[in-house]
């Protein structure tokens, strides 16, 4: 992991200074041992746990890439999935479809049809529709890796059913909230929404969010 992303104290500053309930959140979660939003800065890593992670719990997908990462002797790269079998993935635990995603991703890597080297120059938006050509990543999972992966500051993932659990908690909206209230919050927060959905995050989780 990384070290937090040089944006942090900026954005809780301005943050606090946006919006009271978000300030609240902020000092509620401030201890020296809290884990902020760090990063792996491995994408292909991460698009692997997204597409293993998609519809099943937290505890199973965890389960399904440990046996995914056993079977690829700790070094989840395109070169060494690329050699493994439908059937050996399948033995993890995989979906045909998530197969079929895993190894599309090691293929479009390895011919350089999906190049993550150029994400950084993508706008937002850019790299949202770019990552959502891969086969099994959609807008959400792209979100996350844009958050997670390369710590962008302004990622507002509004198909993401626990920030919008928790907008409604701390704003006392009812579920699902408006969706004019959900673009009033992002306009307020920005250009730090990834900083205020962390911290929204952890009002409804006790455990620092890591993907």
């Amino acid at each position: 992991m990384s070290k937090i992303p040089p944006y942090w104290n900026t954005a809780k500053r301005y943050l606090s200074k946006k919006d009271k309930i978000m300030s609240s959140l902020i000092k509620k979660y401030k201890s020296p041992s809290e884990t902020v939003l760090t990063s792996r800065r491995d994408v292909f890593f991460s698009l692997c746990k997204s597409i293993i992670g998609q519809q099943i719990s937290v505890a199973a997908a965890n389960s399904v890439f440990l046996k995914f990462k056993k079977k690829c002797k700790n070094k989840i790269n395109a070169k060494t999935v690329s050699k493994l079998s439908s059937s050996q993935l399948k033995s993890c635990g995989l979906s045909r479809q998530k197969v079929k995603g895993i190894k599309s991703l090691a293929e479009q890597v390895l011919s350089k049809k999906f190049n993550p080297k150029i994400i950084p120059s993508m706008s937002d938006e850019d790299a949202i529709i770019y990552l959502s050509k891969l086969r099994q990543i959609g807008r959400w999972s792209a979100e996350m890796i844009l958050l997670f992966t390369y710590n962008r500051p302004n990622i507002w993932p509004i198909q993401d059913i626990g920030l919008l659990r928790a907008i409604s908690k701390n704003y006392n909206k009812k579920y699902l909230p408006p969706e004019s209230y959900v673009r009033l919050l992002n306009k307020r927060f920005s250009p730090y929404c990834s900083v205020a959905t962390w911290y929204l995050w952890r009002s409804i989780d006790p455990e620092p969010i890591q993907y």
